[in-house]
């Protein structure tokens, strides 16, 4: 579907959830990263210009007309303009437990320009910040709405735009406007049983009321997204890439199996007393569509499988590993990722609509998310003339979504973690603590 064909279209299923998830808080993604010299607003404008240019989906608008389905609409011509704000008009005077890049991390997180859906939203926001990490320096902040861009997308926003910052091509052909998600499956792929659909919705809905969640600490107070970091060395990536790829299982089953063990080791249950949680895995599905994309083609093409794991305390790690891989391969081989996308959906906007289905109307509808790849950058990708000193892209999640969504990237041979989570439901304190006894599950220094 070209941009000039169809410069204009209603959301997908996919998409629209998570529109209908913003005004909670949900759905906000962030690309942050901290170059080695100045970025100026010009030169900023005209890389984001540019990207606009090649990527029809960054230089569209989200319209809600009345009534009506919530409509994407293309620009003609890009049309992005870049704040220039100063670090510390915006953050604290006093420091806080994390460092000022990674406040501003959270800030953007927080920064929900969508919240209102007026007449007119824009997918993209831009913003330099000055004086990080101290004067002389600038971050540069990237703010999308997730319908838009899913993971996949924001890697090669990243990747696209510091080349053009340091001077790379400008002008690529544009790529065309894609239909949604759901329009592009095969239809053999979507086809299910009148009945196993209904047998699936109720055992989704059963045992999203029968899973249990982290310990919830403050229930009341409104709530934002923050981040905890979980970071490895090389050598210690390379010890569990290892053994992951000896047990023939993916890094994302023992980042879930982790979670799930350090979780209920936080409530010091009795021996053999078992809990139920909900392990979500994303999936990149570009290469099952019709036509196949790739992760050059932007928007947001991924869907999910939901498996459930009883947790007693006493498991061996790597069989809880084994256990959830051969849970997650087998939905995946069945196809669910795609054959279930309307009940899940449909089950999603449910749980936005009526959050005292969750516990304590948290809407906490998993105990933790990973993504079946892990992202994987190498330095030597980016342009050395600007140099990207950090960076980390991850979504909010504060309204419906997990107690952990994590996004994973291995940088340079090392894991590195984001893991965002809803405050204050949960607190540093808690999540610092729950990370710490992951990092050790894994490393095989702190098993239950």
């Amino acid at each position: 579907m070209a941009s000039d064909e169809a410069p204009s279209r209603t959301l997908g299923g996919t998409e629209n959830g998570w529109w209908r998830a913003l005004p909670g808080g949900t759905g906000v993604s962030v690309l942050i990263f901290l170059p080695t010299r100045p970025i100026s607003r010009p030169l900023l404008e005209s890389a984001v210009r540019s990207l606009q240019s090649t990527h029809p989906i960054l230089r569209a608008f989200l319209s809600a007309p009345t009534p009506g389905q919530p409509t994407l609409t293309v620009a003609s011509a890009p049309s992005a303009t870049v704040r220039v704000l100063a670090a510390s008009d915006v953050l604290p005077a006093e420091p806080g437990p994390v460092s000022s890049f990674h406040a501003l991390l959270e800030r953007e997180l927080n920064q929900n320009a969508w919240a209102e859906q007026g007449p007119a939203d824009p997918i993209l926001y831009a913003t330099i910040y000055e004086g990080v990490p101290e004067e002389g320096r600038t971050a540069v902040a990237l703010r999308m709405h997730s319908s838009a861009c899913d993971r996949a997308s924001v890697g090669a926003v990243l990747k696209e735009l510091v080349q053009l910052l340091a001077g790379g091509e400008k002008g690529k052909k544009e790529e065309p406007f894609h239909a949604a998600l759901e329009d592009l499956i095969p239809k053999a792929d979507t086809y299910k049983p009148f009945w196993a659909r209904g047998k699936d919705m109720i055992g989704y809905g059963i045992n999203g009321l029968r899973t249990s969640t982290l310990p919830f600490e403050d229930t009341v107070t409104r709530r934002q997204s923050e981040v905890a970091r979980l970071v490895l060395s090389r050598d210690e990536t390379q010890q569990l890439l290892s053994e992951c790829e000896e047990r023939g299982v993916k890094l994302c089953g023992a980042i879930g199996a982790a979670a799930m063990i350090a979780a209920r080791s936080l409530k010091q249950l009795e021996n053999q007393q078992y809990e139920t949680y909900s392990l979500v895995t994303l999936i990149d599905c570009r290469k099952n569509l019709d036509p196949p994309l790739n992760g050059q083609n932007l928007g947001n093409f991924q869907s999910a499988v939901i498996n459930t794991h009883n947790i007693q305390g006493a498991e061996n790690f790597w069989e809880l590993v084994k256990r959830c891989h051969e849970a997650y391969h087998t939905a995946v081989t069945n196809k669910k990722q795609l054959k279930d996308i309307n009940d899940l959906n449909f089950l999603f906007l449910r749980a936005i609509d009526n959050p005292q289905l969750t516990p304590s109307a948290s809407q906490r509808t998993a105990l933790v998310t990973v993504f079946e790849e892990s992202a994987i950058h190498e330095s030597s990708e980016l342009p050395q003339e600007l140099g990207v000193e950090d960076y980390i892209s991850c979504s909010s999640v504060h309204g419906i979504g997990p107690s952990l969504a994590v996004f994973d990237t291995i940088r340079d041979g090392k894991l590195d973690c984001a893991i965002v989570y809803p405050a204050p439901l949960h607190s540093r304190k808690q999540m610092g603590e729950l990370i710490d006894h992951i990092k050790g599950i894994l490393l095989g220094t702190d098993e239950e």
